[in-house]
């Protein structure tokens, strides 16, 4: 009964190929299962060697003799290999062979044997191996990531080619070491690895940017992704790790936040730059108002008291033009009357002036070379511009000290640190062994309004004027400081193009040469929106004897031209609403091409639509100014009737 069950449980296999062997390896059973992945029939297969399951090659190299000796010996065979079916296909089996043995003597009498069919397990297992393979070549074929795994413990168990590139180390330099070795000193010293590492596990990732160091100590900085890798019951059993260098990006980052921020200084400097020039413009024709009124006034008056106060008044405001004529330093728009200029001969000329401003504490020292060329610029404006800068050295000197003041022949190439464009320069410095400037203090200084003096004791237009100017000029005003190293300032001023015997004389009120040729009493047509402005311009003319007709627009006045008015001079302001005085001007030059012209402004920049050759009055201005200009404005027509 026990023998029939257990040929029945055979029988019922067909998973499982279960067959008996004789001692020889000829098949003396056949179940199922065997017939099933083998594809022999009982009788095609009973009676038969089962070394016809195995290939050729294992045939030839005795493996199927080898197998029951094995058994035989050992009392258990079990390997894995490719069989063969009966229609030659081959499949992999996971074969176990045991010796059946006679209980009394120990002979063996046959053996069992049983084949499984692992075809299926294989591919997969195979598939599973190529892929594994094939993710082993791509991790070691990116070169652009570090891509490398830690034990559960942070240690480092393998190492790609781009973690090679990125961060230095040779494989057999790094594996077995921990991870930590990649932080900077401070962050492992704040535990920025361990906390990184518990963020991943309380996370399911990590991800992070930083400064991490190569093996050569340079740090880089880095993007790096951090993976917990899990075992079948859930715990941690090391991490994926994954490390990109950004130091290129981070490095073009700050240059463009850094251009960015440029940018927005460079457009809020502009922005005050179009307030100041405005305010200054305004003021200037206030301050035309009032000088020539206190002009005006200060003669009809004999008593010394009043005249005192009228003097202070005056003073008052001069000072009001120094700061207008600051502003518009600032703004770009003050009028410069550039020529050639001999740096060291100005400053020696400047002496005794810079050595007062100073005081005896502070000592003066001078350093021109033999050849040094000519500066394009204005000498009246560089005069103050340096003086501003020796007031602010001496400032930074309270206990004294020693001014250095020097120039230098400049050739500028591309990407200088000036940023100016390639040419020839004047480097003039002034070098001061002061207090100096800390770092934000210095990135300050030249802004405007902006004075480390206290409340009352400065503009914040100094280094703003000078800024303004070098830049008018077309150069640069470059500054360097450090706290207890004093500071330097440098003023790069473009080389003259011509030497100073070669310079025309400008068309300035300046000129006094002609002045007497201005006619005893002429008919000024005087045009002006602000009428305060024009009620003072008239009052001075009409006090130097002229017959003043007044326009409050630019219309207004080619209405009393139109009318037929004879008039022998027109003095006009520019900014004025609906038709400005260069567009006057322009209009004027067409249809009165001989009628003298006169431009009173406080801008610098010639108005687009002004004829050539126009001659401009700078706001404010005294009377003795516009006496000059009209002298030198009917001189000039004179001489082109002439010719």
């Amino acid at each position: 009964m026990t023998a029939e069950r257990y040929r029945l449980l055979v029988e019922s296999v067909t998973d499982y190929a279960i067959y008996m062997l004789d001692p020889q390896g000829i098949v003396i059973s056949w179940n199922p299962g065997a017939r099933r992945f083998k594809g022999y029939e009982d009788h095609e297969i009973i009676g038969q060697s089962f070394s016809r399951f195995y290939t050729e090659e294992d045939r030839a190299a005795g493996l199927p003799q080898h197998a029951l000796r094995i058994a035989a010996e050992e009392g258990r065979f079990e390997r894995e290999g490719w069989r063969v079916r009966k229609d030659g296909t081959r499949f992999w089996a996971h074969v176990v062979i045991d010796p059946i043995l006679n209980p009394a003597s120990g002979r063996v009498l046959g053996y069992a044997k049983v084949t499984r069919d692992l075809t299926e397990r294989r591919q997969a297992d195979e598939a599973l191996r190529r892929s594994e393979e094939k993710f082993r070549l791509l991790v070691q074929g990116v070169t652009d990531y570090a891509i490398y795994m830690l034990d559960a413990d942070g240690i480092v168990t393998n190492w790609n080619v781009g973690a090679e590139r990125i961060k230095g180390y040779a494989p057999d330099e790094i594996v077995g070491k921990h991870f930590s070795l990649f932080y900077t000193p401070e962050d492992r010293e704040r535990g920025e690895p361990q906390k990184t590492l518990q963020a991943a596990i309380a996370n399911g990732s990590a991800e992070r940017e930083g400064w991490r160091v190569r093996k050569n100590g340079e740090i880089f900085w880095a993007s790096i992704v951090i993976d917990p890798i899990r075992g079948d019951a859930g715990e941690i059993i090391g991490f994926a790790k994954v490390t990109r260098d950004l130091t290129e990006r981070q490095k073009v980052q700050a240059e463009l936040d850094a251009a960015r921020e440029a940018l927005f200084q460079a457009q809020k400097i502009e922005a005050l730059g179009q307030l100041t020039g405005g305010v200054a413009h305004d003021f200037n024709n206030l301050l035309t108002a009032v000088l020539g009124s206190l002009e005006l006034v200060r003669r009809q008056i004999s008593d010394e008291r009043q005249l005192n106060l009228i003097d202070n008044a005056i003073k008052g405001a001069s000072r009001g033009i120094s700061l207008t004529q600051r502003m518009l330093s600032f703004a770009r728009k003050q009028e410069l009357a550039l020529q050639p200029v001999a740096v060291d001969v100005l400053i020696a000329e400047m002496g005794d002036l810079l050595q007062r401003s100073l005081g005896p504490l502070i000592r003066i020292e001078t350093d021109f070379p033999a050849d040094l060329v000519m500066a394009s610029a204005d000498p009246n404006q560089l005069e103050t511009a340096l003086l501003n800068l020796a007031v602010n050295a001496r400032d930074a000197m309270p206990e004294g000290g020693i001014l250095r003041i020097g120039a230098r022949n400049e050739h500028v190439g591309s990407g200088h640190r000036t940023g100016l464009p390639a040419g020839n320069y004047v480097r003039l410095s002034v070098v001061d062994n002061g207090t100096g400037m800390d770092a934000k203090t210095l990135a300050q200084a030249a802004e405007p309004f902006f004075t480390t003096k206290g409340v009352g004791k400065g503009t914040g237009l100094g280094l703003s004027m000078v800024h303004g100017m070098a830049e008018q000029l077309g150069g640069r005003l470059q500054l360097d400081s450090r706290p207890g190293q004093g500071t330097t300032a440098e003023i790069w001023l473009p080389v003259s193009a011509v030497s100073a015997g070669d310079e025309p004389a400008p068309l300035a009120v300046e000129h006094k040469s002609d002045a007497d040729a201005a006619p005893r009493t002429l008919t000024v047509l005087a045009v002006d929106d602000d009428a305060l402005v024009l009620m003072n311009t008239t009052a001075l003319l009409e006090d130097l004897g002229h017959r003043v007709i007044e326009a409050s627009s630019a219309r207004e006045a080619l209405a009393f031209l139109e009318a037929g008015e004879a008039v022998d001079l027109l003095i006009t302001d520019h900014a004025m609403p609906q038709m400005t005085g260069a567009q006057l001007i322009a209009e004027v030059g067409e249809r009165w091409p001989a009628l003298p012209v006169i431009l009173a402004t406080g801008y610098a920049d010639l108005p687009a639509g002004a004829r050539a050759g126009v001659l401009r009055l700078n706001k404010p201005f005294w009377q003795a100014d516009l006496e000059k200009a009209v002298g030198l404005a009917m001189a000039r027509g004179a001489t082109a009737a002439a010719a």
